[in-house]
């Protein structure tokens, strides 16, 4: 487990409140801001965190302010609000983009594994003025011969939930005022009828993104290369680390190496000069 994830355990973490939805997050560090998107599906929590290749608060927090949450409605996490079914992205794209103004934060960069890559692109079409840079890692997006994949692991009875498996049934138990019939027509409106390439945004608009992004691929059912290398192919100003980047554990430090070049490429140049006066 990441040192700063272990001391977020320990203590309470901050609650960001907006109407009938609660958001627990935490941060770590200082400087320009950085918001984390942890993967995990619809289970994506900060504590999961510790499952994930690298650990952002521990890679950056000496660079940069990072700030992650528990995803709305996440059973293992302790954020909470309605079911927005006709608004299923972007109810979660509200969720980031209330705690960044609940920070008192305008501009930042995020990273983003898994579920992480179609909410950053959705942030990218959401408020792209703010969004400086971005770096999906081991994003999801949909495969033609797995078209019904998510809908299935998040409405399985699976007891396993890192991944998002058992999402549905698990949340209906945890929640009587939802129904499964809610939480299938969520996921229909979430996936299924948006089952191609990153589910938030067309081709067109990727090939119109001019926001710097760095892409760190993976190949398994939910995270397929091709269409993270078609983003790579279709942004103007998209980069690729090296791939495969996480088969062995000596490979994982060049990506984490590559992220940190190409976020301190991208930071604001008053960020920056700030981190270097700061430097004794």
């Amino acid at each position: 487990m990441g040192a700063a994830v272990a001391t977020l355990e320990k203590i309470a973490m901050p609650l960001f409140q907006k109407g009938e939805v609660r958001i627990r997050y935490s941060e770590v560090g200082s400087g320009f801001p950085l918001l984390v998107i942890p993967g995990g599906g619809l289970n994506s929590t900060i504590a999961g965190l510790k499952t994930h290749p690298f650990n952002p608060f521990d890679e950056f927090k000496d660079e940069y302010r990072v700030i992650a949450a528990d995803l709305r409605n996440a059973n293992p996490g302790q954020s909470s609000g309605p079911l927005e079914i006709d608004r299923s992205w972007d109810a979660f794209t509200d969720d980031h983009i209330g705690l960044m103004d609940h920070l008192g934060i305008r501009d930042f960069m995020v990273l983003g594994f898994c579920i992480g890559g179609p909410m950053i692109w959705n942030l990218l079409k959401r408020v792209p003025d703010r969004v400086v840079a971005a770096v999906p890692a081991q994003p999801s997006g949909s495969r033609p011969e797995m078209r019904d994949l998510f809908y299935q692991n998040n409405m399985s009875r699976d007891v396993i939930i890192a991944e998002g498996k058992g999402w549905g049934p698990q949340l209906c138990e945890r929640r009587p005022d939802i129904t499964i019939d809610q939480v299938s027509a969520f996921l229909n409106n979430m996936y299924t009828k948006r089952a191609d390439f990153v589910f938030t945004v067309t081709r067109d608009f990727v090939r119109n993104c001019q926001t710097p992004i760095l892409v760190l691929p993976d190949d398994v059912p939910a995270h397929p290369y091709l269409v993270a290398m078609e983003t790579v192919h279709l942004a103007p100003n998209a980069q690729v680390t090296l791939y495969p980047w996480k088969d062995t554990p000596e490979k994982i430090p060049l990506a984490v190496r590559h992220i940190r070049t190409f976020l301190r490429a991208h930071r604001p140049v008053a960020a920056a000069q700030s981190m270097a006066a700061a430097v004794p």
